[in-house]
């Protein structure tokens, strides 16, 4: 397959002015017209192609559309500490919203455990297309979710149980991760007997899976780089609400955030400083910065959106495009799969004919895994 007469915005370097993409399954070859093999295939007509959108933090398949209950299984809100849970045992691939998404141009997502647990599961990076999901599954597990601030605290609360405070919402989650370092270093003895909690958080320590951690404010913001630091862990910092109020100093500590969602109400005391201008402003201020949906808080398929908001409020177009492509790849670490137009990547595409990131646009084809979709 071949495409040919297209503007390429490969996310890996300046944009093709007039290019070509060949590809199957993967990426074959990307280049400038002039130096095409062969004239033929099918003709984009000055069209922008882009790689597949990528989304790094969503709910998606785990809480269902137009379901209650029934299709909820975002929180096992019956214990606090749940590492050992896998978020693909629970992800729907009929839900509708994947089709929506993937009709947007989303081709990859990060799905995960909700917030209400200081240690939520396991979260899995895949593909917004097929019907089974270890065939979508890009890598599983990609992140372990952790929680900060008032999710955690309201719900036990509630329950009259521990947490209720931010402070035994940090010491439960110490606690925990002290444990599974020791379970780690017990294993290289073999001198361990087997527990499925600490069994999934030693990952954290023993192939430096990323500890994504839920945190607005800018309190819970650096209580997760403090747990973070202590125990040495690949960290990411997802919604980081307040983040644009102290970029440089997030920049000057290496943090990358997951920044979202700003297309929402402000439901709550924590997102009281939720703006579109703040993925703006992390970028600039040198934090490696993604933009993010947290679907359905806001439905997938306005990620694009999301990302021309941004633009709207200060941030660079070109960086724009790459937090929704690029940057969630490098930051999750899936950059050898997906998130530009190599050779080698996935064959996830999208071609437009109008800007991506405006209110009208809506693509020409997706294409998945070498396959139009759209």
């Amino acid at each position: 397959m071949r495409i040919i007469n297209a503007k390429i915005f490969t996310m890996a370097g300046e944009p093709i002015e007039n290019g070509y993409v060949e590809f199957d399954k993967n990426i074959t070859a990307v280049g400038d017209m002039k130096d095409c093999p062969e004239k033929s295939g099918y003709d984009a007509k000055g069209a922008m192609l882009f790689p597949g959108f990528i989304d790094a933090h969503t709910h998606l398949g785990v809480c269902e559309d137009s379901l209650g209950f029934e299709g909820d299984d975002l929180n096992e809100s019956t214990d606090p500490c749940t590492p050992q849970l896998r978020v693909i045992d629970a992800v729907n691939m009929l839900d509708p919203c994947f089709v929506e998404g993937l009709n947007a141009g989303v081709t990859c997502v990060l799905t995960g455990p909700g917030s209400a647990n200081p240690i939520g599961g396991q979260i899995a990076a895949i593909k917004t297309y097929g019907r089974n999901i270890e065939q979508a599954i890009i890598k599983a597990p990609v992140a372990l979710k952790f929680a900060l601030g008032e999710n955690p605290k309201t719900v036990y609360n509630s329950k009259k149980s521990t947490p209720s405070t931010r402070m035994a919402t940090a010491a439960l989650i110490r606690e925990q991760l002290q444990k599974a370092r020791d379970y780690a270093e017990k294993a290289q003895n073999g001198k361990r007997e087997f527990d499925a909690k600490l069994n999934s958080l030693q990952l954290l320590f023993t192939q430096k899976l990323p500890a994504h951690f839920h945190a607005h404010r800018v309190d819970d913001i650096y209580t997760a780089i403090r747990i973070a630091k202590e125990f040495d862990l690949n960290y990411v910092i997802v919604h980081c609400t307040q983040g644009h109020l102290i970029d440089r100093e997030l920049a000057q500590m290496g943090v990358k955030a997951l920044c979202g969602p700003f297309m929402s109400d402000r439901s709550k005391p924590e997102l009281k400083h939720s703006t579109p201008a703040s993925p703006g402003i992390l970028n600039k201020g040198g934090v490696r910065t993604s933009i993010i949906t947290d679907h359905p808080v806001t439905p997938i398929q306005y990620l694009p959106i999301c990302a021309g908001l941004a633009v709207r409020e200060g941030m660079d177009y070109l960086e724009a495009l790459k937090s929704i492509t690029i940057y969630p790849a490098r930051i999750c670490g899936i950059q050898d799969r997906v998130g530009s137009i190599e050779p080698g990547k996935d064959a996830d595409l999208v071609l437009f004919e109008q800007n991506p990131l405006s209110l009208e646009a809506k693509p020409l084809q997706v294409i998945a895994r070498g396959e139009a979709v759209f």
